[in-house]
């Protein structure tokens, strides 16, 4: 159905076409990309369906919309100068229909019902027997996100331990999911992995995948209590972009920029270019992080069987090592609690000389082919580098009972590159009555690491309070090049070169036994060679292991409301204890988790909530042989269960509610009593952060009267107590509990968003940490942002 009018407008000499989208039954098609065929004109609608094109020639047009799976809607407008033509469009598929399309294409503002890469099929939420949350790339434009690690604290039972320090093998971020430490270093559930930071200008969404993860993903790259999957932003037809700019607290100043263009005729060869420019000072007295991001994406659809997909990413990254203290570790704690460590807070104990570069490229290639209705193949390889060059530092408390802390520091040259090939078949077929989703794969994984760093030297001893003690007052050291390349000369240099890969065979299948009972059922075979430092046989050791899955799924009110339960697997490949006299070899670690909840999708896809319960249970832990400390036992266990609750909701128009919590008791239920502090019998372990997270944020935007287009947002961040240090042996040390609340107000249309965003209102002192170590975060700042659509 089509309606068409002009009226006059006030004027110049181009004019002007506004119009409406809809679906087959009445609802507003939102963030839909329209474009004049032809042209360079392109438009996206809004919460409201409505699009505008402004100082458009004169001339008849072609209007079309394209949505993925459907018939392209084209229909013919005229423009006249110094009038507005306007123009009603309905589609013809249903709103259910579009919204998955929608969905896929990544333009909602919930959360997203169908992913390809939590199952690496495509499988709607309500469907998968696995909890994964997500956050969405609009969400970071309403909080003013700068930096991943803020972007998860919308996420339950997820905790940053520390922040990246750009060291080599492992710099990036540290989180705590479901009571097990983890990173983010999934990028379109390929390896992507950093030893600095990662930058949200490229991100669509970010899937954090809870639970034990082998079975599809392997044991290189996730923890026990899940991965995090970053989504990277994908070409579409026709022309957009979209530049901000933010400036803020602390010398905060951020631009970025999102292109998409076609580069043919047909709009099947297709660009988008996202590019970001950070650069910041610490809150400290020291410190700063400058950062350059480019993300050149290509797709080419050959035909309506074959197409690809090339998505690049090139980082430069300039900064100083966070202010981390790292807690006595094998004597008795000089300090109880933050009161007796008296930190003051504003000191970095660095200096901006003293900084590392940590370079990272990413390149993927993704080909697709429609083997028949029923089959698919798709082929993908990933290649990255990522480097750390230049200066580490960590504070090390000395446990000599004077009260004080060492300045370690080195200078790094290192870089670890990651290969990686998968081959998927996935299918959509009938057996008798009941439908199978299933997917088939091959996995390579190949990762370097070479190092070639000098070795440690301390600078000097000094207080949480900023007292400098020198070791030696007739020959003092200091935080400055000069003098720490003088003190790193004479500690040598090294040159390791360690190389390990995984071969891997995993199938997964999802059986609509009936249309609300769904069962599926996964397994991988994983061998695992480990070359070790490449110059020597001695460290070499192999391991194949198996990884099952179960899941199932009962809908009571189909595509509405589903009971769930799983059983899941991961592994480890634990090295063996190579000891002169005899070495020993181990079996792989392995953790079981026994999950059951409920999700619902109700009134009409505004309100998506996830309750669950899980359990999960490691077994084959190492511990020390009490009768020969330089051997190991395998034997050891812990478990870690809890209860987690995720809600995202749009319950009127313009109002939008995103809340979270999570409850995780963590425990070693077998392991050392007094030999190992890591895994001290009894214990929380030091790494599961805290046991009590919440998380909320609503945002209201005015659709009506006076204040049309202005919104609100409220919201904040809630952590229990974190022991850091839990041990009979040490003793313990607890990170206080505390309550973040943050804030923003804003003005946006459908092309331009102002706002202003002001984090930790009441300038609340607190500290994340984790492997007895204290991380001081952010007291009180403003973010001002300021964003335009062409």
């Amino acid at each position: 159905m089509f309606v068409m009018s002009g009226i006059n407008a006030f004027a110049q000499n181009n004019g002007k076409l506004k119009g409406t989208l809809i679906t087959s039954d009445g609802e507003p098609a939102s963030g839909i990309n329209i474009i004049l065929k032809n042209t360079k004109y392109g438009a996206i609608t809004n919460e409201d369906g409505v699009f505008e094109f402004n100082k458009v020639k004169a001339n008849i047009y072609t209007l079309q919309v394209s949505l993925t799976g459907y018939e392209t809607l084209e229909q013919e407008v005229t423009v006249s100068d110094n009038e507005t033509a306007t123009i009603s469009l309905q589609l013809k598929v249903s709103n259910k229909e579009l919204k998955e399309v929608t969905i896929y294409n990544n333009r909602t503002k919930l959360f997203p019902k169908q992913s390809m890469h939590v199952s690496k099929m495509p499988l709607k939420n309500i469907e998968n027997p696995q909890v994964y949350n997500v956050v969405t790339s609009d969400l970071l434009k309403e909080q003013a996100i700068t930096n991943f690690e803020d972007a998860l604290k919308n996420v339950p039972g997820i905790q940053k331990l520390w922040e990246s320090t750009g060291s080599a093998g492992g710099g990036g971020s540290f989180y705590s999911l479901r009571g097990f430490a983890t990173q983010a270093n999934i990028v379109n559930g390929l390896p992507g992995l950093t030893n600095g930071s990662l930058d949200p200008a490229n991100i669509e969404r970010i899937e954090v995948i809870k639970g034990p993860s082998g079975t599809l993903f392997g044991s290189s790259l996730i923890s026990y209590g899940g991965l995090i999957n970053t989504v990277t932003k994908t070409p579409y037809s026709g022309f957009g972009a979209e530049v901000s700019y933010l400036a803020g607290s602390f010398g905060l100043n951020r631009a970025t920029a999102d292109i998409n263009t076609s580069l043919d005729e047909a709009k099947n060869v297709n660009v988008r270019i996202n590019s970001a420019y950070q650069t910041e000072n610490s809150f400290q007295d020291a410190g700063f992080r400058t950062s350059y991001f480019l993300a050149p994406v290509l797709s080419y659809k050959v035909n309506e069987k074959l197409s690809f997909l090339i998505n690049t990413e090139f980082m430069q990254e300039q900064k100083t090592t966070p202010a981390i203290l790292f807690l006595g570790r094998s004597k008795y704690l000089q300090f109880a609690n933050i009161d007796e460590l008296n930190y003051n807070t504003k000191l970095s104990f660095t200096n901006n000389d003293l900084s590392v570069k940590n370079p990272k490229y990413n390149l993927q290639t993704q080909m697709n082919y429609k083997i028949s209705d029923q089959w698919s193949s798709q082929t993908l390889f990933s290649k990255g580098s990522t480097k750390s060059n230049g200066y580490y530092s960590y504070i090390s408390d000395n446990e000599d009972g004077q009260g004080d802390f060492s300045i370690y520091i080195t200078k790094e040259n290192s870089f670890t590159k990651t290969i990686d090939v998968q081959q998927n078949f996935i299918g959509d077929f009938q057996i008798g009555k009941m439908r199978n989703r299933i997917v088939i794969g091959l996995d390579y994984f190949q990762k370097k690491i070479m190092y070639g760093g000098t070795g440690w030297n301390g600078v000097y001893k000094v207080t949480p309070q900023g007292e400098i003690r020198q070791y030696d007052d007739s020959n003092p050291s200091y935080l400055t090049r000069s003098s720490v390349d003088k003190l790193l000369s004479t500690t040598g240099t090294s040159n390791d070169n360690i190389r390990n890969s995984s071969y891997s065979i995993y199938a997964s299948d999802v059986i609509n036994i009936s249309s609300k009972l769904i069962a599926m059922a996964s397994l991988r075979v994983d061998y695992f060679d480990n070359e070790g430092e490449i110059t020597k046989d001695k460290d070499d050791y192999d391991q194949t292991a198996l990884s099952p899955k179960f899941g199932l799924i009962y809908q009571p009110i189909q595509d509405k409301l589903a009971l769930f339960a799983n059983y899941m697997n991961g592994f480890k490949n634990v090295a063996p204890n190579n000891t002169p006299s005899e070495p020993q070899t181990f079996e792989p670690e392995h953790a079981n988790q026994l999950e059951f909840g409920i999700k619902a999708n109700l009134l009409a896809d505004k309100l998506n909530a996830t309750i669950s319960y899980y359990d999960i249970n490691v077994r084959n832990l190492l511990t020390v042989d009490p009768d020969n400390i330089g051997r190991s036992l395998q034997g050891g266990k812990s478990q870690s269960k809890g209860f987690e609750f995720d809600l995202n909701a749009s319950p009127a128009k313009g109002l939008n509610i995103i809340a979270g919590y999570s409850y995780n008791d963590s425990k070693i239920k077998k392991g050392d009593i007094d030999t190992n502090v890591w895994l001290e019998q009894g214990k929380r372990p030091m790494w599961s952060g805290p046991e009590n997270l919440a998380n909320l944020w609503v945002t209201y935007k005015f659709v009506h009267g006076v204040l049309k287009d202005f919104g609100l947002g409220f919201g904040g961040n809630y952590a229990s107590e974190n022991a850091v240090v839990n041990s009979d042996k040490l003793g313990k040390f607890i990170l206080p509990s505390y309550t973040v609340i943050n804030g923003s107000v804003f003005y946006g249309t459908n092309k331009f968003r102002i706002a202003l965003n002001l984090n930790n209102i009441a300038n609340k002192e607190y500290f994340n940490g984790g492997w007895a170590t204290v991380n001081p975060q952010k007291p009180r700042n403003v973010v001002a942002n300021f964003s335009y659509k062409f």
